[in-house]
């Protein structure tokens, strides 16, 4: 398998979209994360084929669920304490609760779809030397 399969390829580009938006985020505010900057090794294992990107990714996904998870248990206690001030703006536009959470389940589903894909692992695994 020369070519990552569809779904792999889309995780790819998302991926690349996101290492520049980590990229620009780092130089404008001179401050780095694991959140942010881990993008990077998942994207050169992915792109590269590499055999230790499979588990570069699970890693990946897994520190994305603890941070998804911390962010919404905060947002639940926050909801409980006063429900008035739990409020999403983005450039003066309130967006709904309800639409980033289907928003983060969508994404978070798509990427473990495809880490745990066997495609995706049939595409990393090392090809035999002849």
């Amino acid at each position: 398998m020369t070519k990552p399969h569809p779904l792999l390829a889309i995780l790819m580009f998302l991926y690349a979209l996101l290492a520049i938006a980590a990229l620009w985020r780092t130089l404008s505010t001179q401050a780095f994360d694991l959140l942010t900057l881990g993008v990077f090794p998942v994207l050169y294992g992915l792109i590269m084929r590499r055999f230790w990107a499979g588990v570069v990714l699970k890693i990946y996904l897994a520190i994305q669920t603890v941070a998804l998870l911390a962010l919404a248990t905060a947002a639940i206690i926050a909801y409980q304490i006063t429900p008035e001030d739990v409020v999403v703006i983005v450039k003066g536009q309130n967006i709904p609760i309800s639409a980033i959470v289907v928003a983060a389940l969508t994404a978070m589903t798509f990427q473990f779809w495809v880490a745990f894909s066997p495609k995706t692992r049939l595409y990393l695994k090392p090809e035999p030397l002849d």
